[in-house]
């Protein structure tokens, strides 16, 4: 049971506002610059919180980043099994790894993606469980498709979900990374159909 669980429902509330407030303060930071190297003081000034509050609900500026991550994923995860739950398996899983690879469509989104992007080698260095279960969601809806996929004779019938999905995913987010970096190795950004195309040879009944 968490702190916030254990405490009457106004402080609850009150609790949940607070971190509300510092990972808007992040996002904020992060859309003006971004960068990550903004310390835990800036984003409790943005926030007009106090250290103590702050260290109150995360222990490190790594927690804040990894529950803004946690946060976003989970609200575009949601969103994508929405758009692809009545789709054959398919098209679902092209749908799904274009949204995952499509560019940001603003400034300001294109600078958080770049500062987070960047930040996920560390995340998964410093709180490598914790940044498995933030991914959870996402490797699931893969997974979910996969099934689906299997169920209706499209993909292979002996197909290993988890790793099949555990790849996509690594491979979507990756070449995302890499664009995001400036790094694609063949001065050609990958997008979603070039992952499609590659991944679905591994999918298709032989």
């Amino acid at each position: 049971m968490t702190k916030a669980e254990r405490l009457p429902a106004s402080a609850s509330t009150d609790a949940e506002s607070r971190v509300s407030r510092f990972m808007r303060s992040a996002l904020s930071i992060l859309a003006e610059t971004g960068r990550t190297d903004f310390t835990v003081l800036e984003v409790v000034e943005r926030s007009k919180t106090s250290l103590r509050s702050f260290y109150q609900h995360f222990s490190t500026k790594d927690e804040l980043l990894l529950a803004l991550i946690e946060n976003i994923i989970a609200e575009s995860t949601t969103r994508w099994r929405g758009q692809t739950l009545e789709l054959p398996a398919p098209e679902a899983m092209r749908v799904l790894i274009d949204r995952i690879c499509t560019p940001a469509e603003t400034t300001k989104e294109d600078s958080i993606s770049r500062g987070l992007t960047s930040y996920n080698g560390r995340l998964a260095e410093t709180l490598p469980r914790e940044y498995a279960r933030v991914l959870a969601p996402l490797h699931q809806l893969i997974a979910d498709i996969l099934e689906r996929g299997i169920d209706e004779g499209a993909f292979r019938p002996a197909l290993e979900v988890e790793t099949a999905a555990a790849l996509i995913m690594q491979t979507a987010l990756g070449a995302v990374r890499l664009r995001s970096l400036g790094a694609e190795l063949s001065g050609v950004p990958i997008d979603g159909e070039h992952i499609f195309d590659f991944c679905v040879h591994g999918l298709l009944p032989r």
